[in-house]
């Protein structure tokens, strides 16, 4: 049975598309069987691994709002592991799903039904804590929470883990916070690594090993389709996300 993680921050710009696209590469690498799941409207996650998104036939708005089957919805990809990518018409799902019933159990019901066919699910969710959000923390069973290595890094994280007990205490009792992922790292930068040690201090025994340099390959990567293991797989953001995905499935060994 999958174990379903979500990567999520409402704080734009934190590299949380760029580590969904590539957690999922790498965990698919290493001999996992993966799904992603493009959960935020703007469709990043979906282009960024060279998806059309303006004509699309499949998405997951055809499984959470009009109730198609999942696995009818889910593209097969040349990076390893399958989408379920988003389209325009999710930018309207919040607004259908208010008078739906079990409203943020949308997406935990899709995802039970096809749960039982990989060994990870990842989510790329908005830059938001809406329904969507919300939808996404409900159906999972862990949370990912990249972390700027910037100024205002923590600006927001007291709400979004305020959010995350709230989902906990009333709607999903099992969920966890699995680690904060420090991104766009520079360590000539002094700042950097200031914020470093802030994180740490916020999340103590909850900071990945596995550090996310600042890199022009991995900004690049997404513009032409592709993750950083198919752009440049010789580069240092490659081996990061690399480790990050071997740390997680140690991880995740070590508990059971």
């Amino acid at each position: 049975m999958a174990k379903i993680i979500s990567l999520i921050n409402q704080k734009g710009g934190v590299g949380k598309t760029t580590s969904t696209i590539n957690l999922a590469t790498y965990l698919a690498n290493e001999g996992k069987s993966v799904l992603l799941i493009d959960l935020d409207p703007q469709g990043n996650a979906s282009s960024g691994i060279g998806i059309d998104t303006r004509n699309l036939d499949k998405s997951l708005y055809k499984a959470m709002i009009s109730g198609e089957y999942p696995r009818d919805v889910i593209l097969n990809i040349n990076e390893g592991f399958d989408i379920i990518p988003s389209a325009q018409d999710l930018a309207g799902a919040g607004v259908e799903m208010i008078h739906m019933d079990n409203r943020e159990f949308r997406l935990y019901d899709v995802l039970r039904q096809i749960r039982t066919e990989y060994d990870y699910i990842v989510i790329d969710s908005p830059p938001s804590l809406g329904l969507l959000t919300i939808n996404g923390l409900v159906a999972s069973d862990e949370v990912i929470i990249p972390v700027q290595t910037e100024y205002f890094a923590l600006e927001g994280l007291s709400q979004l883990l305020e959010t995350i007990s709230l989902v906990k205490e009333n709607l999903q009792p099992e969920l966890v916070v699995k680690g904060a992922l420090l991104t766009m790292y520079d360590r000539r930068n002094r700042l950097a690594r200031q914020v470093v040690k802030e994180v740490q201090e916020h999340f103590p025994g909850y900071v990945f090993e596995s550090v996310i340099p600042r890199s022009v390959r991995l900004a690049e990567a997404p513009s032409f389709g592709k993750s950083i293991m198919k752009f440049s797989a010789f580069s240092k953001g490659a081996r990061a996300y690399r480790n990050l995905a071997r740390e997680i499935i140690e991880i995740d060994k070590n508990r059971e």
